[in-house]
């Protein structure tokens, strides 16, 4: 990979392949939440784990709107995570801090709301479906 005269990996993060990378994760983070929805065999314990596991999605909006501000106001020098011994101050490292923000956010963020999804599908599953619990 190409490198600028500090050392860091070119070409720079942009906000597209850093939002579309998070939701991917959060989307692969959805199989592990129905897995263990599936695992939980009481009808109250199931929707209070998927109650609970849905207020990530505040969260997650939490993480955006601090990574959305700190890609701005370092928008001229974006770096990866694996840059980070490129940094020479102190203040730097929020170069740094907006992309892991902005990806961890939306990660939470689909993941909240595929929980608060699911605990309408178990809320309103009948008595003997398999989704009740």
């Amino acid at each position: 990979m190409p490198v600028d005269q500090d050392g860091v990996v070119l070409p720079r993060l942009r906000p597209a392949d850093v939002a579309r990378r998070g939701v991917v994760f959060g989307l692969l983070g959805v199989v592990p939440l129905v897995v263990a929805t599936s695992s939980i065999s009481g009808h109250s314990a199931r929707r209070d784990f998927l109650a609970v596991f849905s207020a990530l999605g505040f969260f997650g909006a939490f993480f955006l709107v601090i990574g959305a501000g700190f890609w701005w106001l370092c928008v001229g020098d974006i770096r990866r995570l694996r840059d980070w011994s490129t940094l020479t101050t102190q203040s730097a490292s929020a170069t740094v801090v907006g992309p892991v923000f902005v990806r961890s956010g939306l990660c939470l963020l689909v993941l909240g709301a595929a929980a608060f999804g699911l605990y309408h599908l178990v809320n309103a599953a009948p008595y003997d479906s398999w989704l009740y619990g």
